[in-house]
């Protein structure tokens, strides 16, 4: 017999073990990285166990009135589960014990976004057959570009001259850094004049929560000489993938082309570590309906290939 009960605080560190030996997890699902946002967001975080009282399953989730999200902070996720045991007939039980959980507490439907399969260690997609069989529907799919840094598929001809050219310009050095104060004016600038919008991290926040992942997140910069920045990649290492969180070029950088010079540089240093995939990140506005073609093109240059991020809707 399966039960489910909301996640406390007192069961942190039981939330936490559990993560880190997940076949499915990362890191943004540390208690530590997924409340630095708290006051944004009902946490209404599941936890199913088996009827000896052993931890099966966790949903990261919120809730807004009648509405379940799985998790609205967070850019996938879903029923995170242990490294052997939870088979799709125990993920069929789980799904079956959430929805009377659910109906019990008021909720009315399950927002519930997928983990793209490039984000687990071992194949982990149980829950979207319970999602077949509970007649969920799939109501939001993003379309990110993804390189398998073990066989990439090399930058098309302008990509690789502009990647060789920016890479030898005089004066201009590539490579990890610590500034993420003069990056985040580069990025900030960035998307006020371009979409009339700020970075979904502040400042302080991503500097928060780098203290407290500091092996998860990075920055690599392409820089002047006198230390301008001329562009910035910020980097979750995820297991075997490193996802760009955010890219930004000053004026000066994108008048150089920097940036496939220094995307270059990134991929090779994580596929000289082992990493497996380099996520560039979706493209799409309008909930997934729409694509930024000029955005997706870019990306495609780089020897990017779609991988989706599906997310369901069920009722319950």
């Amino acid at each position: 017999m399966i039960t489910i009960d909301r996640y406390t605080p007192e069961c942190r560190r039981e939330w936490d073990d559990f993560t880190a030996a997940s076949r499915n997890a990362t890191f943004i699902f540390d208690r530590g990285y997924m409340e630095y946002h708290a006051d944004r967001f009902s946490d209404f975080s599941l936890m199913a166990r088996d009827a000896k009282g052993h931890l099966m399953a966790i949903l990261p989730a919120c809730r807004e009135g009648s509405v379940l999200y799985s998790h609205r902070g967070l850019t996938y996720g879903s029923w995170l589960l242990p490294s052997r045991r939870c088979d799709a007939l125990d993920m069929l039980d789980i799904f079956a014990t959430m929805r009377e959980f659910l109906r019990a507490n008021g909720i009315t439907s399950l927002i519930y976004k997928t983990i793209p399969y490039i984000y687990t260690q071992q194949p982990a997609e149980e829950d979207r057959y319970a999602l077949f069989v509970a007649g969920a529907r799939l109501s939001c799919s993003l379309v990110s570009s993804v390189v398998d840094l073990t066989d990439p598929i090399p930058f098309d001809q302008g990509s690789r001259q502009r990647a060789r050219k920016a890479q030898q310009l005089p004066g201009v050095s590539m490579g990890r850094s610590e500034a993420f104060g003069p990056f985040w004016d580069v990025l900030t600038e960035l998307l006020s004049s371009r979409y009339g919008s700020k970075p979904v991290h502040s400042l302080s926040e991503i500097e928060l929560l780098r203290s407290r992942f500091p092996k998860n997140i990075e920055l690599f910069t392409a820089t002047e000489s006198g230390g301008e920045i001329l562009a910035g990649v910020v980097i979750y290492r995820c297991g075997q993938v490193a996802h760009s969180q955010y890219t930004a070029a000053s004026p000066r950088g994108k008048e150089l082309s920097v940036l496939p010079g220094l995307y270059r540089s990134i991929m090779d240093h994580y596929a000289a570590q082992g990493l497996r995939w380099f996520d560039f990140g979706t493209s799409n506005e309008d909930g997934g309906r729409r694509v930024n073609e000029g955005l997706l093109r870019q990306k495609c240059s780089y020897g990017g290939r779609a991988v989706t991020y599906d997310t369901y809707t069920l009722d319950i």
